[in-house]
């Protein structure tokens, strides 16, 4: 089952409008979207490495526009949207405790939540409804966003091949330590 779903991913991964699709997903996942781009992105970079800064670049692009996307819904329409999306995700009492003092490091707030596994969308929407200054916020997203996809893309383009291999030869391993991963982040940014 892990393999199909593997070789599914590495396919979809190969489709012509792979690309579309990744943008749809950055931009998401900054947002709204809980599931992280990289996904797609791993196995795109890893199915053509010639195309490594390309799909990078697609991503911190979408992921910069979607993070305005946040920014916006915290600004305009936190009420509606923002409260509930910040509820899911187990940080309305966060946003009361850091609301007052968000603004002094908010750039930071926006550096760490771009490279890191927390919720870039948490800080997006708490941008805007602080008011963090907007050139601030673009200029911390694409630094924050480009580090992260751009480094993936330069490991995996320089090192795709042993990776691939490592990963397709362990792949129920590799599966599940992604899930741990991933169940850890959604544990951490609930409980800390």
């Amino acid at each position: 089952m892990i393999r199909r779903l593997y070789d599914s991913v590495i396919n979809l991964a190969t489709h012509r409008h792979a690309l579309w699709f990744l943008a749809l997903v950055s931009f998401a996942e900054s947002s709204f979207f809980p599931i992280p781009p990289d996904l797609l992105m791993i196995p795109m970079i890893l199915a053509r490495p010639s195309k490594a800064f390309v799909i990078a670049a697609v991503a911190m692009v979408a992921s910069v526009l979607g993070g305005l996307a946040g920014y916006f819904i915290g600004s305009v329409l936190f009420e509606t949207i923002g409260t509930p999306l910040l509820e899911f995700y187990g940080k309305e009492h966060a946003f009361i405790e850091m609301s007052g003092k968000f603004n002094d490091y908010g750039a930071w707030a926006v550096l760490i939540a771009g490279v890191t596994p927390f919720p870039y969308k948490v800080i997006t929407i708490f941008s805007g409804v602080t008011g963090l200054s907007l050139p601030i916020f673009i200029l911390s997203s694409i630094v924050a966003r480009g580090l992260r996809f751009f480094i993936v893309a330069g490991l995996l383009w320089n090192f795709g091949t042993p990776i691939r291999d490592f990963i397709e030869r362990r792949l129920g391993l590799m599966f599940s330590l992604f899930v741990v991963v991933l169940l850890a982040g959604f544990w951490a940014v609930k409980f800390l």
